[in-house]
């Protein structure tokens, strides 16, 4: 069969040293995976060893001709000689395989002779880190981080001004919201917030105390495919009335509380009772989106007490809702190319409504001796502003409306006049608008709600939330940055929330950022 015959030169030959690597990767190749450690597996590397490890493995099946290679190299390394190994039985398909083994070593090694050095230089690193250590400034262990100071950082990682989460009227936050906040409402009590979320959700929050660090709040799930845009309490706390938006249109679901059934187990329930619909519409405004959703107890006249819910859609009809029924009180056509919002009085005797021209339409709600109502017919319509009304509100006791204008001003209006004896509404005051780009041009605000004593004008513009005074005009305060984004909506509470051992009126502003805050009311006093 023949011999194999390997010579060496010395221990400096470079070449007798591949070819003997060479052939312990051959053997290594056609035997399979070795199952000794593999020396290039980082956290196996002998650290002791200053020789760099072997640029190929030698597997098991490799060791026998290996032991006798190097017993014989060991013999004859003071001189040159050749070294001949016994014969081996061999088949000469073995043979030819073998030798094929080694000419494709030989050929990967020169094509990845770089990326094996890499590995070997990534080895030298792992064995000996202290060779890449800074020497000038020892590296530290790591410090294990405070779960107080990483909340803390990560709650205003996006707070480069200041002002936006350490405003003087910033009171608190409620969480939760998994998408942008559309609406708001509070109960009439105050102590109930309901919201409208574009996750599909409506939250009834309970404020017992400003200041808490968490709040509860009843889930209220609206039928697949529904998001609430828009939320209004009907004649209690426990009833909320909901706009939906839908692939098909807009819808109004009145949730109302499910009384438990007087049985053993309901004894034993300790969970809220779970809000049931109890009355819903379905493709109302011909489909058309729905802008705004206001409610008023009906308390002008001979009006039952009631609470009337006007819905507001983008295009020119209002409706206006029995809360506690779901039914249709009346239709209102602004006949004005396009709203913008409409409100109900406090009282419940007016309906007004900005829209795209310059004047503000108002009609009155007639009741009926019986308490029902009877007509809505328009009566009186407010005209002075040069550009289109974004939004308007009414004082708290319904003698007066507040618009603001892209024309960049504020009118103060008094409606108590005999507008059956062609009386025109007046005009109190008129407030140039004191918010302004980088330009310098005037701002107009896009949301407005009066305080409940009347003295207070919280004012939004994109982000930006203003407190005006209403006897002068004057900014009281301004926050820039109140929220992450656009705020969608603001109100106030009709009544005082505890704050710690105080009683405070709250202002609620909602936004795209995911959040609703809640806001101090500020001194009138303050400049």
């Amino acid at each position: 069969m023949g011999f194999f015959k390997l010579y060496f030169y010395n221990t400096k030959d470079d070449l007798s040293i591949f070819l003997f690597k060479s052939f312990c990767f051959s053997v290594h190749t056609a035997y399979g995976t070795p199952k000794h450690p593999n020396p290039y597996s980082q956290g196996e590397t002998n650290t002791t060893n200053s020789t760099p490890p072997l640029l190929f493995p030698l597997p098991k099946a490799s060791i026998p001709p290996t032991v006798i290679a190097i017993f014989f190299f060991i013999q004859n390394k003071k001189e040159k000689k050749t070294v001949v190994f016994p014969p081996l039985p061999m088949d000469p398909v073995l043979l030819v395989a073998v030798l094929s083994v080694v000419l494709g070593a030989v050929i990967a090694f020169i094509f990845f002779k770089s990326y094996l050095l890499k590995q070997r230089s990534e080895v030298q690193t792992i064995a000996k880190p202290e060779l890449h250590s800074d020497s000038k400034k020892p590296s530290k262990p790591p410090q294990p981080i405070s779960k107080k100071s990483h909340s803390k950082s990560h709650s205003h990682a996006s707070d480069k001004d200041q002002n936006k989460r350490h405003h003087p009227l910033d009171l608190n936050t409620l969480k939760g919201h998994a998408d942008s906040v559309t609406g708001l409402c509070f109960s009439s009590d105050g102590r109930n917030l309901a919201t409208a979320c574009a996750d599909g959700m409506v939250r009834v929050y309970k404020l017992e105390d400003a200041s808490s660090k968490s709040f509860k709040f009843l889930r209220i799930n609206l039928p697949a495919g529904g998001h609430p845009i828009a939320v209004a309490f009907s004649d209690d706390a426990s009833s909320v009335v909901v706009a939906s938006q839908t692939l098909t249109g807009c819808s109004l679901y009145m949730y109302g509380e499910e009384k438990p059934k007087a049985n053993n187990e309901s004894k034993q329930q300790t969970k809220l009772p779970l809000p049931q619909i109890k009355w819903e519409h379905h493709k109302i405004h011909e489909k058309q989106a729905i802008l705004t959703l206001t409610g008023s107890t009906a308390s002008y006249g001979t009006a039952d007490g009631s609470t009337i819910i006007a819905s507001c859609s983008e295009g020119t009809d209002i409706i206006l809702w029995h809360g506690r029924t779901g039914k249709v009180l009346g239709h209102v056509d602004t006949n004005q190319l396009k709203n913008n919002m409409a409100t109900i009085s406090p009282n419940g005797r007016f309906l007004a409504a900005a829209a795209f021209t310059a004047d503000v339409k108002v009609w009155e709600i007639v009741y009926s001796k019986d308490g029902s109502v009877k007509e809505v017919s328009k009566v009186m319509q407010l005209k002075g502003h040069k550009s289109a009304v974004s939004w308007l509100c009414f004082s708290p006791n319904s003698e007066q409306i507040i618009t603001a204008s892209k024309d960049g001003s504020i009118r103060i209006w008094n409606i108590n006049v005999r507008y059956h004896l062609d009386e025109d509404p007046k005009t109190l005051k008129v407030f140039p608008i004191p918010l302004h780009d980088s330009s310098g041009s005037t701002l107009h605000y896009d949301r407005l709600s009066l305080s409940p004593d009347g003295k207070i004008l919280a004012t939004t513009h994109g982000s930006t939330l203003q407190w005006l005074c209403v006897e002068t005009g004057k900014v009281l305060h301004t926050a820039e940055k109140a929220h992450d984004a656009d705020i969608t909506w603001i109100s106030w509470s009709p009544k005082t929330i505890p704050l710690g051992n105080e009683q405070v009126v709250v202002l609620a502003t909602a936004s795209v950022d995911k959040k609703v805050k809640l806001w101090a009311a500020p001194s009138v006093n303050s400049s």
